[in-house]
């Protein structure tokens, strides 16, 4: 079986037909949404959430920002789709191997995150033009070369339609009954519900304009302006600002949000935060941004030097993104082990204790996690030079026998370790970062009544193997 279909093969569970169904959405958001009712200028847009690149709070974020101003989101590609938003460092190839597209749909437009967090900003829905990636010929249909522009659902086609839906109501009828005085055999009530119900009733002939839609348009008609503008949310940008500080969640971004603080100065001078928030709020502009593999690829030879100075023949390799072969990376995560299964023993705190000694490591956000036989450092670590950023930056030191399986984890993807796993238990099998085994016995949930036998697995190609799946180079693990 091909590993791109696994996740077909698997039972089907009951059709989510958007995000806002499968999160729980914070208090905050539902008081405010029930006082303030949505105010509907996203309402053309049915939006996908593309999360890689971007991480899960901010994909979050992202959806409730929709939702709560009228749009829809979708849990998956379908033909309903009108945007895909997508991570600023987000280049077209990735894209369309992400999204499993080999053209591009019309009417689909591929945005970035920052026109949503504009329009946002702006109260309005905004031109794509300069926020769309550039989509190569390559990925148009030949029928459609001439008429690239028509492919995309922006603020100018949505301003037409609803031009459109005025120039296509009975004018004379309409103009008739909006100019109409009051007569003396009805009251007013029963005048402003003839107007309104002929406006709406016309409005809602035009396709694609539905009931509340035609409402809106009324309204617009008459006065110029939308009431429902008047009372923005405008605490989606600061919360989006928030969970941005390394160790601060969406729940996190939601209290510092209610307790008053509107700025990252307010967060630094009045909230009271942990060990890892303050740190990530001193670096936060370097967090933000992505090193080029070029400096990732620095970090793992500083690693590796330092390693192979205590103990020669560690094996340090760095996974994630990096070894996918991304031009840019988040962080870095170095796998740290020994062929002789044993040699990796106490290296753990002599290596941090090197790194910290050159001041390559200069903060310590997690300096010990145990899992297993692995010992993980989450930390900060800078490259010695000039305007150099600080970095994310973990280490795993791992035993030989776990290399390979943790060695699959850490490179990911996310998606496809998920598959990965998922594919073992159909099988009656258990993968994880330590081992994969067979002869899984599960009892009710899903948990483990007998933990099966623990395969040989001196290679990642050992895994696949195991699993009866052809094997698949990093770079092709990326969707």
């Amino acid at each position: 079986m091909e590993l791109q279909g696994i996740v077909k093969a698997f039972p089907k569970r009951k059709k989510i037909k958007d995000d806002s169904q499968r999160m729980d959405p914070a208090k905050v958001f539902k008081r405010e949404e029930t006082r303030n009712g949505h105010s509907g200028w996203l309402e053309p847009v049915v939006a996908y959430v593309l999360q890689a690149g971007m991480g899960q709070a901010r994909a979050e974020i992202f959806r409730k920002q929709i939702i709560h101003n009228g749009g829809r989101v979708c849990s998956q590609l379908s033909s309903d789709i009108t945007h895909v938003i997508l991570d600023e460092g987000m280049d077209c190839d990735r894209a369309f191997r992400l999204l499993r597209l080999a053209k591009l749909p019309p009417g689909l437009q591929l945005v970035k995150a920052s026109w949503l967090s504009s329009c946002v900003t702006e109260q309005k829905m905004l031109s794509t033009t300069g926020y769309s990636l550039f989509i190569p010929d390559r990925y148009l249909d030949v029928s459609d070369l001439s008429k690239r522009q028509s492919q995309f659902l922006d603020e100018e086609k949505i301003q037409s339609q609803m031009d459109g839906a005025v120039l296509d109501m009975k004018a004379n009828e309409l103009q008739t009954v909006l100019s109409s005085p009051c007569s003396a055999t009805n009251s007013t009530g029963q005048w402003e519900a003839k107007r309104a119900g002929l406006c709406t009733l016309e409005a809602c002939k035009i396709p694609g304009i539905g009931k509340q839609m035609a409402e809106k348009i009324l309204e617009i008609l008459e006065s110029g302006h939308l009431r429902k503008l008047d009372h923005i949310n405008e605490n989606v940008p600061v919360l989006e600002v928030f969970s941005n500080i390394w160790g601060a969640g969406v729940k996190t971004a939601q209290l510092w949000y209610q307790q008053g603080f509107r700025t990252l100065d307010d967060i630094r001078t009045k909230a009271s935060l942990s060990n890892q928030q303050a740190i990530g709020l001193k670096h936060y502009n370097d967090f933000l941004e992505r090193m080029p593999r070029e400096e990732a690829a620095e970090i793992e030879q500083t690693v590796r030097e330092a390693a192979n100075s205590i103990k020669p023949g560690l094996v340090c390799m760095a996974c994630g993104s990096f070894r996918r072969g991304k031009s840019t990376c988040g962080d870095v995560d170095v796998l740290v082990t020994h062929p002789d299964g044993h040699s990796h023993q106490g290296i753990f705190s002599k290596l941090l204790n090197s790194l910290r000694k050159t001041g390559f490591l200069t903060d310590d956000l997690v300096s010990q996690e145990d899992n297993g036989n692995q010992k993980k450092y989450l930390g900060v670590c800078r490259l010695p030079g000039p305007d150099r950023c600080h970095r994310r930056l973990d280490i795993i030191v791992v035993p030989y026998s776990e290399f390979a399986c943790a060695l699959l984890y850490f490179t990911g993807s996310a998606h496809f370790n998920r598959s990965m796993r998922a594919l073992a238990k159909t099988k009656g099998m258990s993968l994880s970062e330590h081992a994969l085994a067979s002869g899984v016995v599960r009892g009710p949930g899903g948990l483990k009544a007998v933990s099966g036998i623990i395969l040989p697995a001196v290679t990642e190609k050992d895994v696949f193997l195991h699993l009866g799946l052809p094997y698949r180079e990093p770079h092709e693990r990326d969707w």
